[in-house]
């Protein structure tokens, strides 16, 4: 029987068949992917408390079976999370990190750094850390592995580089920021401070380990999420089903 195990974060479940289970998960070494646990439903015996959504779990997978489906054989549970589902606020961010996630990374496309984000993420949730900061460092980098880091180097109409002095424009159009020189602020392109700019700056390049030494005021966080709520919109063509459930 050919099979490997990998390290799987299960994503979403549903019920396929009178007693299997359709699952997709994302791995470090294949990203996303979706299979078939035949006779979950029956028998728990070889998926023991593996099988639910945001499960970090090492699942033995199979070849492809009936097209694009995996075939899983078994599961181990590594980390269950249950804080992501026991309480609504953690439940809908977690949910909209999912979303996102699937939204940014087509099936099959390999992505480590992404696999690492979303394991991270949801660990240092259900041990309680700061929610909103570990929301927006997650939705930063996100966006920055699939191809959407914002660029605050300098102005992306003129040219000139930021010093990080004095306020400058969100444009979403450019995915960067624009002097207040050569564009004013509006509702969709709002102005960000220094401080926001160098703690959305700092959150685009460093891992999620440097959480808990990042220095802010919630003002900052504030103009954070207004400004990564703009940019994901317009970027994915499109507002995330699960965000009315965390604004």
């Amino acid at each position: 029987m050919n099979t490997q195990v990998f390290p799987s974060i299960i994503m979403r479940i549903k019920e396929f068949g009178e007693s299997d289970l359709l699952v997709t998960f994302f791995t470090c070494d294949k990203g996303r992917l979706k299979g078939v646990a035949k006779g979950a439903l029956r028998s728990r015996r070889r998926f023991v408390n593996c099988l639910d959504i945001f499960s970090l779990v090492n699942l033995e997978i199979g070849l492809k079976r009936n097209g694009d489906l995996y075939f899983l054989h078994s599961g181990k549970l590594i980390n269950a999370h249950p804080g992501l589902r026991s309480d609504y606020i953690f439940l809908s961010r977690a949910s909209y990190m999912i979303e996102l996630t699937e939204s940014l990374f087509p099936w099959e496309v390999k992505d480590p750094g992404m696999f690492k984000l979303l394991k991270e993420s949801f660990h240092f949730m259900d041990e309680g850390k700061n929610l909103d900061l570990i929301s927006i460092f997650f939705e930063a980098k996100a966006l920055a592995l699939g191809g959407y880091g914002i660029n605050f180097e300098k102005c992306c109409i003129c040219g000139r580089k930021y010093t990080g002095q004095g306020t400058a424009v969100f444009k979403r159009e450019k995915g960067g920021i624009a002097c207040l020189k050569c564009h004013k602020e509006t509702a969709i392109s709002p102005g960000i401070q220094p401080e926001a700019v160098k703690l959305l700056k700092l959150i685009q390049s460093s891992p999620l380990s440097m959480l808990t030494e990042l220095a802010y005021r919630d003002k900052s966080i504030r103009e954070i999420k207004s400004i990564l709520k703009l940019h994901s919109e317009f970027r994915l063509e499109k507002r995330l089903k699960t965000s009315k459930y965390v604004e």
